[in-house]
């Protein structure tokens, strides 16, 4: 039986974001997005991985694993580094989804963001989103953003995260991280006090429901700085996903309350690149004038075309962004038409054509 350490290690080693661990498989690695069984270790049992589940698995959370046979926690492995661990059952079979969390916030140059992320630091109110589907770089790239304020600005960060994804050490802010399960019972839990906690920057793990957004949304209508994940597709998404939280009956205040307290959207893919990494393609929705009066109006469909249009006010499309990536040589033609939400365009654009489509429909 292959140990624990040694396969956590060899994650690490191969720069792998992710091992997985199943029973009738070899141990598999994600590197640079590509799912790599380890050929020279035999297929794991059952038995094994059950083994290294219950050595992962916090006390705590044993019952309810037990129960709904699912569990979600970090990890730390002595000489190795930090895990977030996704435990579940399958088949009747245990199962275990372990995601390297890197010991060094990386910084925006090494993660390749555009600069506007930079500047969503600086900001002294509000809310900023971090988009993308799971394994994106979204809470990497938000990490970035608080290593930010950490480092240049003296604040007080409080963060709820379920599990906690980076470890920050105080520079010139003051930084509590909370996590769900063992430093508070639930998310809806930590929101209900953090402002009695003297915050001036807030980082929530997730947007999860109404509960969460109200929270967030309280806070930076008392003049506090706002961070947070969603799972959307793209950055125009975000405020149709918040919206859903809420009946009907509310929506049209929630709107409105967007348009006054939401800043920021960015939406991020992890393409592969040239040199056989990855480089972000970000979409970036900013609150401008523009965009406050389609969010005021409920001209929510306009959003795609407020971005297109947005450039001087640092907004991009992923076509956009992929468009730069391929002049720049960091990726290459055919994997930017790949990701591309519109190939057609994106392949006009590279051929020197520009419709100005998205003018047309915000003037209509």
């Amino acid at each position: 039986m292959p140990a624990l350490h040694e396969l956590l290690k060899r994650t690490v080693e191969l720069g792998a974001s992710d091992l997985h661990l199943v029973g009738g498989r070899p141990p598999a690695y994600r590197v640079h997005q590509e799912l790599k069984e380890e050929a020279a270790v035999p297929p794991l049992s059952d038995e094994e991985v059950e083994e290294m589940a219950a050595r992962l698995l916090p006390a705590h959370l044993a019952d309810d694993f037990r129960a709904r046979h699912d569990a979600d926690f970090s990890f730390a492995e002595p000489g190795v580094g930090r895990f977030r661990v996704n435990l579940f059952q399958a088949t009747g079979r245990a199962s275990i989804a372990l995601r390297y969390v890197k010991d060094r916030i990386p910084s925006f140059e090494e993660l390749h963001l555009p600069s506007q992320l930079s500047s969503f630091a600086m900001l002294p109110r509000g809310i900023v989103l971090a988009a993308g589907t799971t394994g994106c770089g979204k809470s990497t790239s938000l990490a970035a953003i608080l290593e930010k304020i950490n480092a240049t600005l003296v604040r007080r960060i409080l963060t709820v995260e379920d599990p906690i994804e980076y470890l920050f050490a105080p520079k010139r802010s003051i930084i509590s991280q909370r996590e769900v399960g063992i430093d508070t019972p639930s998310f809806h839990a930590a929101l209900k006090h953090i402002l009695r906690q003297d915050p001036d920057v807030i980082m929530i793990g997730e947007m999860r429901d109404a509960d969460s957004f109200l929270a967030a949304l309280t806070a930076a209508q008392t003049g506090h700085l706002v961070f947070s994940t969603l799972h959307t597709g793209t950055a125009s998404q975000a405020v149709p996903r918040i919206l859903d939280f809420f009946p009907a009956t509310e929506r049209d205040a929630i709107r409105m309350s967007l348009a006054d307290n939401l800043r920021a959207v960015f939406c991020q893919r992890l393409v592969p690149s040239t040199d056989g990494g990855v480089r972000p393609a970000v979409e970036i929705l900013i609150n401008t004038p523009t965009v406050r009066k389609l969010l005021e109006q409920d001209r929510l469909d306009k959003l795609p075309a407020a971005i297109e249009t947005g450039t001087e006010d640092g907004m991009q499309t992923f076509n956009q962004s992929l468009y730069a990536l391929i002049r720049s040589g960091e990726i290459t033609e055919e994997t930017g038409l790949r990701n591309a939400g519109n190939p057609e365009a994106l392949r006009m654009n590279l051929k020197g054509v520009f419709l100005d489509e998205a003018r047309r429909i915000l003037a209509t």
